[in-house]
């Protein structure tokens, strides 16, 4: 203190406090460099420990060193706080628990098993239809008369035979009859003969009436005896027999057929017993039986029939 002597108290003043802000600021430059040594280190995260508690921990760490705004501005010599930057550890599934699960949709129960609907029972026919008389025709015979017999007829009532209507006479209330023609048995086959009204209001029962193929003759045409261009007789042969027949136009054949025409190409024969259906007899070229006597090759020739006598 021998420098303090002989000065003036104000000189002693300055001097002091000279020396005690030196003190102060070397005080703070040493706690600049060498105070932050010993600040509390980082804590590492342990990796043992759950995820949410490592998080918590390092929030409140970073919260409690981070310097505030108005503590630097009230104490400009305080020295600065180190940052504490700990990275974010990404959280790991628990043991055990497979991170490959994925959603399997369960198989669906099978559908009930479609119950079997009841059929509606067809409704009886307000108009009974018993039975039609002939059961039965043949093909390209003609027109025919068709009786019906059954029960609750109307005058309103006809007679369908198959899609057409038939001009139909109401006899009773069990019976009517039709005249069909004959362009509706052209062909064979079964026909539905039903008796309805035009709209529809009172219908019966269908029943069928079938169609059939007229007999043929049981005769094949086999050669021609005669001049030319004037055939008058011809051969014919029984198919299950081998006797030979000598016939001219009108002659009668297995009984009721009737020669009508003898050409080179056919002969044709009408069944008498069928509203004259006929029938054709292609010429076979048989001619090695047919009779030596007279006999004539015949050539299939174009040339036009003969007309009946």
């Amino acid at each position: 203190m021998a420098e303090l002597e002989g000065n003036s108290p104000a000189e002693r003043n300055k001097m002091i406090a000279a020396v005690v802000l030196g003190a102060v600021a070397l005080l703070a430059l040493g706690y600049m460099f060498f105070g932050g040594s010993s600040s509390k280190k980082p804590q590492r995260p342990n990796s043992n420990s759950n995820t949410q508690t490592t998080t918590t921990t390092q929030t409140a760490t970073r919260t409690t060193n981070a310097q505030r705004p108005e503590d630097v501005r009230n104490n400009p010599l305080a020295p600065p706080e180190p940052i504490v930057y700990t990275p974010t550890v990404a959280g790991a599934p628990e043991a055990g628990r497979n991170i490959f699960a994925y959603y399997v949709k369960p198989t669906p129960p099978p559908a009930p098993a479609a119950s079997a609907q009841t059929p509606t029972p067809t409704p009886t026919p307000p108009v009974v239809l018993a039975s039609v008389q002939p059961q039965s025709v043949f093909a390209r015979t003609g027109d025919f008369q068709l009786t019906v017999t059954g029960d609750k007829f109307t005058p309103a009532t006809h007679i369908f035979f198959g899609d057409t209507e038939v001009p139909t006479k109401f006899v009773s209330p069990q019976q009517l009859t039709a005249n069909v023609p004959g362009a509706l048995i052209s062909y064979e086959g079964s026909r539905q003969i039903i008796v309805k009204t035009t709209d529809g209001q009172l219908y019966s029962n269908p029943l069928a009436l079938n169609v059939q193929q007229p007999p043929p003759p049981n005769f094949v045409f086999i050669g021609i005896i005669g001049k030319p261009h004037y055939n008058d007789v011809a051969v014919l042969k029984e198919k299950n027999s081998s006797e030979l027949l000598n016939v001219q136009r009108g002659d009668i054949i297995g009984g009721h057929y009737r020669v009508t025409s003898i050409s080179e190409r056919e002969v044709i024969v009408v069944d008498t017993n069928l509203s004259n259906v006929k029938h054709k007899l292609p010429f076979t070229g048989d001619t090695a039986r047919a009779p030596q006597q007279g006999r004539q090759n015949v050539p299939r020739g174009d040339e036009d029939d003969d007309n009946e006598p």
